[in-house]
């Protein structure tokens, strides 16, 4: 598969170690990115993740 036939969406993560660490920077970060943070690996933080509430409607 060459890269003018590709259909694969292209998500960016930032991955903090604990949410302390998510605090001081969550201003800088991007819209559009998703955001794990170590000490509770099963929730994702979606800055404008529209995208992914679309499967809700």
């Amino acid at each position: 598969m060459t890269e003018s036939n590709c259909t694969a969406n292209v998500v960016f993560f930032t991955a903090f170690e604990n949410k302390n660490l998510f605090k001081q920077k969550a201003k800088d970060l991007a819209w559009e990115t998703e955001v794990w943070i170590a000490d509770n690996p099963e929730h994702l933080v979606h800055f404008n993740g529209y995208k992914f509430l679309e499967i809700y409607k």
